[in-house]
């Protein structure tokens, strides 16, 4: 198995502000900092194991519904060569909305997901203002196309947004006063884990396009991380926006995710 990083800088589904496309680059650019290092919390040298695919070429054509449909099927296409080569795929989006088709992408090979979502926000939205693929949408889309057989959403503290979707599949979801009661060992694989750095308290995370006060922090985040069981099949980290980050601080949690994501997924096979 090979460790592929995939960027994704697609943010024409962004609402309210734009410029998470610049999220991968951001990301790589801390985690090749000097001021860090290779390894995880567990003294595996990670980096070394990353086989980086630089960004996918997407059209990120705001309001041109057509043009976003097709880099949907770009962003399922690589996924799923990347899957189908023996790969396992950690993703640097862009906005939530890239889940969507990375899901679908990976639902081909494992049909019996899990999803791990972490998010201040479920993105359950039926149609978020008249846009289906907006970044408050992609578990709606996911669980219409059948992408997963359980949705467990941690971090939510924005209940807003259903949609018809919601029953039509298993769907838990552990709201943010509920964290000590997630039993990461009750889970069934493969697990596909995504992470909206708004889930984080905007105070450790400040570079995402809506913060929402309130939020986990870092080490909850890296324990939940460090408790999922295997096999970890994908992840993705989403929502980074470096125009609104300060010194670098998200962009640092972001390449911290990706170590210790990458060492778990390594970890629990």
């Amino acid at each position: 198995m090979s460790l592929v990083v995939l960027g994704v800088p697609w943010d024409a589904n962004s609402s309210h502000l734009y410029g998470c496309a610049a999220g991968p680059a951001a990301i790589r650019a801390a985690l090749h900092s000097g001021s860090g290092n290779d390894a995880t919390e567990h003294g595996l040298n990670i980096v070394a194991e990353l086989t980086d695919l630089g960004d996918l070429e997407l059209q990120n054509a705001v309001g041109d519904l057509d043009a976003n449909w097709a880099d949907a099927d770009v962003i399922t296409n690589a996924i799923d060569a990347q899957i189908a080569a023996g790969n396992r795929v950690i993703s640097l989006g862009g906005d939530h909305a890239v889940t969507y088709p990375i899901l679908r992408g990976v639902a081909k090979h494992h049909p019996k997901l899990t999803v791990v979502h972490i998010d201040a926000h479920p993105d359950m939205y039926d149609d978020f203002e008249g846009n289906p693929l907006s970044h408050a949408s992609p578990f709606a889309r996911a669980l219409e196309d059948g992408c997963m057989q359980r949705l467990v959403q941690l971090g939510i503290r924005i209940p807003i947004g259903g949609s018809t979707a919601v029953g039509a599949l298993g769907y838990a979801a552990a709201f943010i006063e509920m964290l000590d009661q997630f039993d990461a060992s009750a889970l069934d694989g493969p697990i596909y884990l995504t992470v909206d750095l708004d889930g984080l308290d905007p105070a450790v995370a400040p570079g995402v396009s809506h913060h929402e006060p309130g939020g986990i922090t870092v080490r909850e985040l890296l324990d939940m991380i460090d408790a999922l069981p295997g096999p970890i099949v994908g992840a993705d980290i989403v929502e980074l926006n470096p125009s609104r980050d300060l010194v670098d601080m998200t962009a640092m949690v972001g390449a911290k995710l990706l170590k210790e994501i990458a060492g778990r997924m390594l970890t629990v096979g």
